[in-house]
């Protein structure tokens, strides 16, 4: 197996939008398994192939804790298709080396995919467990969409950013989610109540 290298924040190919895998081929296998390899290797929960400088619709995740037994969960040509509530999220990439930010993410999501022999499974991931922000995170990946594009706020992910030397978020690509907003601030001040 062999660890890849991953793409850092401000290289172009973390901003397309992946293609779809047309056939599980043994090349495609291969690149799962380099991937799964890598994300451990970087003490990762999850990894896109974007982020490995392939432009193709898979991304990988484990989300075991430290004494359970390493569960990969490799995801080819997902599509989440059930989102609802909302929860805030304190997040990093390993394409964005230190750096963490509060982001905006959906607290429950349903999500189908191929699995490496081809055939279609489905996950539900419920109460904002690190598995339902994690695909989220990488879905996001796929599409050309970062995690600081769900940013809560702009001003502390700029800070975050420069104070790692990382290129300044992209006004442009911020992901517009009032709906979601509302209600983790909801969620916040019935905290403080």
């Amino acid at each position: 197996m062999a660890i890849l290298k991953i793409l850092k924040y401000g290289d172009e190919k973390l901003r397309q939008k992946c293609k779809d895998v047309s056939k599980i081929s043994k090349k495609i296998r291969t690149l799962a398994e380099n991937m799964v390899d890598t994300m451990y290797a970087n003490n990762g929960v999850g990894l896109a192939a974007p982020q490995v400088g392939e432009n193709l619709r898979i991304f990988v995740i484990d989300v075991s804790m430290e004494d359970e037994p390493l569960n990969p969960i490799v995801f080819i040509n997902p599509k989440i298709i059930k989102k609802s509530g909302a929860i805030k999220s304190n997040e990093g990439c390993l394409s964005f080396p230190k750096a963490y930010v509060d982001v905006r993410r959906y607290k429950n999501i349903m999500v189908k995919a191929l699995d490496l022999k081809g055939r279609t499974f489905v996950i539900e991931a419920k109460d904002g467990e690190l598995l339902s922000r994690a695909i989220q995170h990488e879905y996001d990946h796929l599409e050309g969409i970062l995690f600081i594009d769900h940013s809560r706020n702009i001003f502390d992910t700029i800070e975050v950013l420069k104070q790692n030397n990382l290129p300044s978020i992209e006004q442009d690509k911020i992901v517009d989610e009032p709906e979601l907003e509302e209600e983790i601030l909801k969620q916040e001040s019935n905290t403080r109540e």
